[in-house]
């Protein structure tokens, strides 16, 4: 009977042994992802900052839409003013 309980003993020894290594290695390796996670949120974040700061200004970008606009509207109006000139009056 010593001899059996003693077998049975070192059966639960090397499944508990296993048992733990195996969690430990888990363990492990949900800390490495866990540290490459916050490394990832890291780097987005940069990302995210240095997008946001690179947009063109508004006062910018009004400022240089004014020249076109109007030259734009100019263009426009003489071309309405050649198609009017074009245009059968004679119905």
């Amino acid at each position: 009977m010593d001899e059996k309980q003693t077998i049975f003993n070192i059966l639960i020894l090397a499944v508990g042994g296993l048992g733990g290594w195996w969690m430990k290695m888990m363990w492990d390796s949900l800390k490495e992802l866990e540290r490459a996670d916050r490394s990832l949120i890291d780097r987005v974040a940069a990302i995210d900052v240095l997008v946001a700061g690179s947009y063109v200004k508004r006062d910018y970008f009004e400022s240089k839409l004014d020249g076109v606009t109007t030259a734009l509207f100019a263009k426009l109006d003489r071309i309405e003013l050649k198609l009017d000139g074009k245009v059968d009056k004679g119905h």
